[in-house]
């Protein structure tokens, strides 16, 4: 059997669903026998984009998403969306093609080490040197993967694929285990909890990417314990909840740091500190920790567990509430927190002023979007806004880039999530320059039949960066540019363009562009003026309120 067609029996075993990505030279076995295969290859305008859908595919299934790209430029295209998956801790295998073995130990057209250049952005990455090393690469591969989990990346030289193997059985596949926890950790962990006069949870990223949101659910109605999400986590615990009572992750110092101020012991579960460091919330090392995650933590000045319940979320919570005989009844210095953040949104809901609020704007979009509608956002200030104060209603419903924070995530992503979820309302949030970044792929989308909304914050500048250097230098340089005719350009494209011209339109204009389905690209010019605001009432609040 040729190599490639022993490849793409490997991915067919694994339950490879699709390919994203750009072919080559050097992938022209692999394509042909792909030909022949159930497994739909997706075509994109850059290898970027293809790494980001293959990331937000395994977001949203749990298993690895795939891209495929050839060697030298193709490979590093795709280093960025591999990076990300890398820290955002998405399951993704990466697959890229490779010149002959005979070039690999000399100068050589286009050939450049991607093992090595790739080796900082994966769990796992080989060469395949030898046609009937597919089935074990393949297998660890996509084991690694799942299990880790984050992205992964597997070498198909052009030589190796045209080889010919006589392996013919495939490995079965793997399956996570489930860690049988101490007796002793587990009760030293419930006598810790019921100690606690305010204890507080931090749910992070591993919730959703292990899918232990209803386990997470029972045990916080169990044991009456309030919830603070990062960014990553936020809908693991709806935001209706009353044990919800924010989001964290902006640099400034949040109304929910108090909550943190106030806490005698902070459960972290599935909490990774590339989502949001521990520097922030326990300055002094001085807070008592448990840690409930599939990892051993990493033990820095900051994030220093009391205990650990390493395994599977889902088993460590459950073992641990059936520990718990007590309920907690929730602090009401607790509830201030959270009545305080639900009314930095609210209070913007009949604000009509133009150009549009960010708040508003959010309002909006969440009336408009179901409940088990998808909110995907891009990089920039408007995702500090999403992160803190959109209302996520349920887990694996809010997706944005966050470790690697890359910009031009929002529209390959949605993208993904409409061939993933094609029944469901999706709507992508960008601001104008990252929606610039990969523009491109609006041609893919229109191409596919994709069905999505994306709404441009549109500030003509880089408004982060800005926020930030006023911030600290009271200017903003090297921001500001201009943009295209958002309208025109989507129409090019095939898809639908809306230029928002009054507040009170914004709704209506959404609420259409679901309804009536295909690619809409939604223009809004943002009053970022709120950021700097945002800024100066956080320096001026203090902790004394909630107390």
């Amino acid at each position: 059997m040729k190599g490639s067609e022993l490849f793409v029996r490997c991915l067919e075993n694994e339950g490879v669903e699709y390919i994203f990505g750009i072919p080559g030279e050097e992938t022209l076995d692999l394509m042909e026998s792909l030909s022949r295969s159930e497994i739909r290859f997706i075509v994109t305008r850059h290898e970027q984009s293809a790494a980001f859908m293959a990331n937000m595919y395994g977001r949203m299934t749990h298993a690895p998403g795939v891209c495929l790209a050839t060697l030298g430029p193709g490979a590093t295209n795709l280093m960025t969306g591999i990076a990300d998956a890398h820290l955002d801790r998405a399951p993704m295998v990466a697959i890229t093609g490779q010149g002959g073995l005979d070039r690999i130990h000399k100068e050589s057209h286009q050939y450049i080490d991607i093992v090595s250049t790739f080796k900082s952005v994966t769990s796992w990455n080989k060469s395949i040197v030898r046609a009937d090393f597919i089935p074990e690469i393949v297998s660890k591969a996509f084991d690694t993967a799942v299990n880790v989990p984050g992205a992964v990346h597997i070498e198909l030289p052009e030589d190796i694929a045209a080889d010919n193997s006589g392996k013919k059985a495939l490995l079965k596949r793997a399956y996570s285990h489930i860690t049988t926890h101490d007796e002793t950790e587990l009760e030293k962990a419930a006598q810790m909890i019921e100690d606690a006069s305010m204890p507080l949870i931090l749910a992070g990223n591993g919730i959703a990417r292990l899918e232990a949101a209803e386990k997470l659910q029972d045990f916080v109605v169990g044991t009456g314990i309030p919830v603070v999400t990062t960014f990553m986590g936020k809908g693991v615990i709806s935001s209706e909840d009353e044990h919800y009572l924010g989001s964290m992750g902006i640099p400034d110092r949040d109304h929910i740091m108090c909550g943190f101020d106030m806490a005698d012991l902070v459960i972290c579960i599935g909490f990774d500190p590339v989502e949001y460091s521990p520097a922030f919330w326990n300055p002094a090392g001085s807070k008592t920790i448990i840690h409930i995650h599939h990892n051993h933590p990493d033990i820095v000045e900051s994030y220093i567990p009391a205990t650990s319940l390493v395994g599977d979320i889902k088993d460590s919570l459950e073992h641990l509430q059936s520990h718990c005989k007590f309920k907690k009844d929730i602090p009401e210095e607790f509830r201030r927190i959270r009545v305080r953040m639900i009314n930095e949104l609210t209070d913007f809901r009949e604000n009509l002023s133009f150009p549009v609020k960010p708040q508003k704007i959010l309002w909006d979009i969440r009336q408009c979007l179901p409940d088990d509608g998808i909110l995907i956002s891009d990089v920039g200030a408007h995702k500090l806004w999403i992160g803190r104060l959109f209302p996520a209603l349920r887990h694996n419903t809010v997706f944005m880039s966050n470790g690697l924070a890359s910009m031009g995530f929002a529209l390959p992503a949605a993208i993904a999530a409409s061939i993933v979820e094609p029944e469901k309302s999706i709507i992508a949030v960008a601001g104008d320059g990252g929606f610039l970044m990969n523009v491109q792929e609006l041609e893919t989308a229109v191409r596919l039949g994709c069905s999505f909304v994306v709404i441009i914050f549109n500030d003509s500048q880089y408004g982060v960066i800005a926020w930030h250097e006023m911030k600290k230098f009271n200017q903003a340089t090297g921001t500001d540019f201009t943009n295209p005719d958002f309208v025109k350009l989507a129409e090019s494209f095939g898809a639908r363009g809306v230029k928002i011209s009054n507040t009170d339109e914004l709704q209506y204009k959404i609420r259409q562009a679901l309804e009536m389905g295909g690619v809409w690209v939604i223009d809004v010019e943002v009053d970022y003026s709120e950021n700097i605001k945002l800024t100066r009432k956080l320096e001026n609040s203090s902790c004394e309120i909630f107390e």
